[in-house]
């Protein structure tokens, strides 16, 4: 699942100060594949696509394009026909990389500082004003605008200015930019920390969906950079924390221009034909997101990692910077602290993505073969359409790009489902968890019919799912539905339901590993899935859209 903004610049700071105890952990998989929707099966399968050697399947980089391939292969192999671009399984995603130029650096007085330690340029996504030659200024301090430097006396210079502790540097950037617009770079001095955190989230450039209507920024505009320490003082020469605003610096030399380059990327489409002359041309879609956030620069101690997330979220926390009482923290270093006289710490880099979403894609694959081997009225009447969508952790653009260049007709597709984040649920990952628990999103915003439909299905169920709609409530402050694939269907108005077990600690961490899922809960809900599917794939009429629909340009609103 996306994060929301800034949620993956949180994690990251907060990890580097994390410590966890272990968790009951599944077997490894052994044997071969069943014929029906089995949690042997899907153990099988995720443990495959989730390993440490597929480095974390992030989109725009070759581990994504390996992980695809995968999916693909167990698609052709079960029998699914390609439906991607030119006879294939899959759809190219134009995306766009855009990361520091090779000469980019910076120096003062001759004397060069490094990149992603000393400080760390942001990328605007427009050309950056040149800095070679530019000397700096001390505008001031944020917390006291009333002494700020006049916008006059930055024209040309490189300014330096003072964010507070605690100021969200992001959110100031864009003020700041404001305010000195005709400035050659604006510095966020003495952020040490934010450096180093800035370093992990764009240090590899930003991915971006590449839009072909949209207009090139041309006008150049001040270069954005966070700045340790050292350098801060260097600029200016002196201790901001004390100087009057106005101080005059050095001036500077330098590069922070940034470029682009194409990143790899492809969804991964394949259908299973209907069994009815008459329906066959309307396809239920059933989608999944095949990419996760790679690997971190910097590896974290697993075990500790986890017990400190454990005890964030059993105190209710979102934020990992929630703080923990002393009583609470000592339990998690005596714990910590007993593994360790058992095992050395173990270091982690990979963020696995077991959960997120590699439940998801193997569901569909399990799915797929389930329904392989079906015969008879269990085969469906309209096809299924399978898409493994990627990027939509960088911002759901594999679903964005395939739901505006579907490679059937757009709307022939009578309702979609998506699967993200399945495996989990338990009363120690969310609150009300548990082996009938399960989270749906979206179903009554554009059809009344899918809503009664999903219930109905639920009903016939030996042990009914106790389904929480909590989450799809209106203007519902985690946003979700908005942060799944589902969402790019819904604005053209195609009904949508997305199945999630919901969040817990090890949500964009380098723990969600296969070792924790819950694979008798798992196979569950991929089985109802199924079900949902089938009963909608079998319908005399397609589903029927009785709420308005949304601009499909328009952004989405939960």
């Amino acid at each position: 699942m996306s994060s929301r903004p800034s949620t993956l610049l949180l994690l990251a700071l907060a990890a580097a100060a994390c410590s966890k105890a272990p968790a009951a952990t599944s077997p490894a998989p052994t044997g071969a594949l069943q014929t029906g929707v089995s949690a042997a099966d899907l153990r099988t399968r995720l443990y495959a696509y989730a390993a440490d050697s597929m480095r974390g399947r992030q989109a725009g980089t070759p581990d994504n394009i390996r992980a695809t391939a995968m999916i693909a292969e167990q698609a052709r192999r079960i029998g699914l026909q390609p439906a991607g671009e030119n006879g294939t399984y899959f759809q190219d995603v134009p995306l766009i990389r855009r990361a520091l130029g090779p000469d980019a650096g910076l120096s003062v007085g001759g004397q060069p500082y490094t990149l992603w330690t000393d400080f760390a340029p942001i990328d605007r996504g427009a050309p950056a004003r040149a800095i070679e030659g530019a000397s700096a200024i001390f505008a001031g301090r944020l917390a006291d605008t009333a002494t700020l430097v006049p916008a006059s006396a930055t024209v040309g210079k490189v300014v330096v200015v003072r964010a507070r502790p605690g100021t969200p540097i992001f959110l100031a950037m864009a003020q700041v930019s404001a305010r000195y617009p005709q400035a050659s770079a604006i510095v966020f001095g003495n952020q040490d920390a934010i450096v180093k955190l800035a370093a992990q989230y764009f240090e590899q450039g930003q991915v971006s969906l590449k839009d072909d209507d949209a207009q090139p920024q041309t006008a150049a505009q001040p270069a954005l950079v966070i700045a340790g320490n050292k350098l801060t003082t260097a600029l200016i020469g002196g201790d901001i924390e004390t100087l009057p605003p106005g101080t005059s610096g050095k001036s500077v030399r330098g590069s922070l221009s940034f470029v682009e380059t194409a990143a790899p990327a492809r969804n991964v489409v394949a259908i299973l034909p209907g069994t009815d002359p008459a329906l066959k041309g309307e396809y239920v879609a059933l989608g999944a997101h095949s990419d996760h956030i790679g690997v971190s620069p910097t590896p974290f101690d697993h075990d500790s990692l986890r017990a400190y997330n454990q005890a964030l979220h059993a105190l209710g926390a979102v934020d990992p910077f929630t703080e923990i009482d002393p009583a609470k923290r000592a339990t998690i270093h005596v714990n910590v602290d007993s593994l360790h006289r058992i095992r050395p710490a173990r270091m982690d880099s990979v963020f696995n993505g077991a959960d997120d979403d590699g439940s998801g894609s193997m569901g569909l694959l399990e799915i797929a073969q389930a329904w392989a081997n079906a015969t008879g009225a269990d085969r469906p009447r309209r096809s299924v359409i399978f898409v493994w969508h990627t990027a939509e952790e960088l911002g759901l653009f594999g679903s964005e790009w395939f739901t505006d260049h579907p490679t059937v007709p757009r709307d022939s597709i009578v309702a979609q489902v998506n699967i993200d984040m399945i495996g989990r649920g338990s009363a120690s990952d969310i609150v009300g968890g548990g082996p009938r628990y399960l989270e749906l999103i979206g179903p009554r915003r554009l059809s009344t019919e899918y809503a009664q439909l999903i219930e109905a299905v639920n009903a016939k169920r030996t042990t009914p799912f106790r389904i929480d709609y909590s989450l799809d409530a209106d203007n519902h402050p985690e946003n979700i539905y908005c942060r799944s694939d589902h969402a790019n269907y819904a604005r053209y108005g195609i009904p949508v339901a997305f199945f999630s077990t919901g969040q817990h600690s090890d949500y964009h961490q380098v723990t969600d590993e296969p070792q924790y899922i819950d694979y008798d809960h798992y196979a569950s809900v991929v089985q109802f899935v199924y079900d949902v599917a089938r009963t909608v794939a079998n319908r005399d009429q397609r589903l029927v859209v009785d709420k308005p629909k949304p601009d499909p340009k328009a952004p989405c609103r939960q």
